[in-house]
């Protein structure tokens, strides 16, 4: 496998923790948004929640029906397992290495959770919330749901195979994901070994960043990420790439997109570019306009 060489690596813009945020029952990481960094355009928001014990006896992370328009909730399985239903008639398992992208469009009412299955046995569950936004002329195109197998990723990997890099969606080396998207985006998973090293090449006209879920890697031979120090890292649009060696056996999510470079107005599960397309939206679901979930 060739490793591309990039001799102008893009210097580094913030570099943010990770701390904790209530969430009603549960706690859970909020790397972005933070008082320091309000967004990533394209990217708005990333919750790590878990490692959680779910049992019979403990299971606060059951997320019953709720709306979204305007932008793509997407979820990456780091452990455990999942149940997704929604207005659309969808009903699957995300199993760990699993991702549901979910683009709510015009709007979309979803519940997730661990699954029954997945309760009574018992494990540990651990993922990302992504809050991917779209832009205006997008907001209101019809939902749609995917749901990408570990399995069914392309996965590039090191000549002595110490870093593994799952493509979700984009592409990396001709190599593509197989997630759909509606906007020009980038989202890898990237398992590193002690002393593993990679170079990932970088589009310059995307932003990027790169979340650290655990483990001790350098990026760019510069700055350290560490669980419960530093775990986030932006970048600058001035060069071709970034570098990441690992001190520990890691893992990381790498995402890069095209700044959409428009007016974000938010509200709850609403991400629109004015507040009257918030109001309409709140109005939308009350009235019914984005189907029908049962609890």
């Amino acid at each position: 496998m060739k490793i591309y060489i990039i001799m102008n690596l893009s210097t580094i813009k913030t570099v943010e923790r990770s701390d904790f945020v209530n969430m009603g029952p549960i706690q859970l990481r909020q790397p972005l948004p933070t008082s320091k960094l309000e967004m990533v355009d394209p990217f708005i928001l990333l919750h790590h929640y878990g490692p959680y014990k779910i049992s019979a006896e403990n299971n606060p992370f059951d997320l019953g029906p709720h709306p979204h328009r305007g932008f793509e909730p997407v979820t990456f399985l780091v452990q455990g397992e999942q149940l997704h239903r929604d207005s659309l008639g969808n009903e699957s398992i995300v199993k760990a290495g699993d991702v549901q992208w979910t683009t709510a469009g015009r709007g979309i009412i979803h519940a997730e959770g661990p699954s029954k299955d997945f309760v009574k046995k018992g494990g540990t569950l651990e993922g990302i919330q992504l809050w991917l936004n779209l832009p205006a002329e997008k907001k209101m195109i019809p939902a749609n749901y995917q749901h990408a197998k570990h399995e069914d990723f392309n996965v590039i990997s090191s000549e002595d195979n110490k870093v593994n890099i799952q493509i979700i969606a984009g592409e990396l080396e001709n190599n593509y994901g197989k997630i759909a998207t509606q906007t020009a985006v980038n989202a890898f998973m990237i398992d590193v070994e002690v002393g593993g090293e990679y170079t990932i090449k970088i589009p310059k006209s995307h932003q990027s960043m790169v979340y650290l879920l655990k483990g001790d890697v350098v990026i760019n031979d510069s700055e350290t990420l560490k669980l419960n120090e530093n775990q986030l890292i932006e970048f600058n649009q001035d060069g071709e790439g970034i570098s990441i060696k690992g001190h520990e056996t890691s893992k990381l999510l790498f995402l890069s997109g095209e700044p959409i470079n428009q007016k974000v107005t938010s509200y709850g599960p609403y991400v629109m570019n004015t507040q009257t397309e918030i109001m309409e939206a709140m109005r939308d679901y009350q009235m019914g306009k984005m189907g029908f979930l049962a609890p």
